[in-house]
C-alpha cells in the first residue's frame, strides 16, 4: 500500500493501492471529514487513477486545497515514481547518486 502525507488538509495521511491496470483497488484516509471521506472513496475505488486526478484536481475547500486534491497529487506522484521505476531512474540514483544519462539518438 503507498502512503502519502497530504498538505494543508484536516486528513493526516492516504493510504492507496493501485492494481497493475492503474485502477485504485483501495483507499483509506488517516484524519478528515469522515463523512465526505467516505463518499470520496465509494467514488474513486474501482476507477482508472487517470479518470480519479481528473476529477479531484483543482477543488480546493480550505488552506487552499482539499483532500481530493492532495488524492490527486498523491496519484501523480505515484505516476511520477512508476515512470522512473520503468526508465530504471530510481535505481540508477541510488547508486550514483544522479539520474542515469539516456541516448538521444
Amino acid at each position: 500500500m503507498e502512503a502519502y502525507r497530504p498538505q494543508g488538509t484536516c486528513a493526516r495521511q492516504i493510504l492507496f493501492d493501485v492494481n497493475d491496470k492503474g485502477i485504485l483497488v483501495d483507499l483509506k484516509f488517516l484524519g478528515g471529514c469522515v463523512g465526505a471521506l467516505q463518499a470520496l472513496i465509494r467514488f474513486a475505488v474501482g476507477r482508472p487513477i487517470g479518470e480519479i486526478i481528473d476529477m479531484c484536481d483543482g477543488i480546493k475547500c480550505q488552506n487552499d486545497t482539499s483532500c481530493p486534491e492532495q488524492l490527486a497529487i498523491a496519484l501523480k506522484k505515484y505516476i511520477r515514481e512508476r515512470q522512473r521505476e520503468a526508465l530504471g531512474l530510481n535505481e540508477d540514483i541510488k547508486q550514483r547518486g544522479h539520474p542515469k544519462v539516456l541516448p538521444t539518438h
